[in-house]
């Protein structure tokens, strides 16, 4: 898998913007981590030294009412990001040709509001 976004930056994206989250009073879970060079089924490390190579890192956050965004970036450029926002709004939000951080970040603020709604300026 090619290396278009590198994960350790991408987890401090996700550490940075859950300090403001968790001001808002979503619950934002450990990230975890997935090693390219373990066994299948690959498991998930919360630990990230204990992944050599890391081949995804994913972040699950809880709001009230049961919201819930699943965001799992792959260092491919692409994400798997499922939701629940109501009872009748959850699903997949599309997240493909992701080509930075930067990037990444913007799209994350956009997934988070779609499923939150606004946080009053936190990032």
């Amino acid at each position: 898998m090619d290396r278009v976004v590198d994960l350790d930056e991408v987890a401090v994206v996700l550490a940075e913007r859950a300090v403001g989250w968790t001001a808002a009073g979503l619950e934002v879970r450990r990230a975890t981590w997935r090693d390219a060079e373990a066994s299948w089924p690959q498991p998930l490390e919360t630990d990230r030294d204990r992944v050599r190579d890391p081949d995804s890192v994913g972040v699950v956050i809880s709001g009230p009412a049961e919201t819930v965004l699943s965001v799992v970036l792959f260092r491919g450029g692409w994400a798997d990001v499922d939701f629940v926002a109501g009872l009748d709004d959850a699903g997949c939000l599309p997240a493909s040709d992701i080509t930075s951080v930067s990037d990444f970040r913007t799209r994350m603020d956009q997934w988070v509001t779609r499923v939150f709604g606004s946080l009053d300026g936190v990032q």
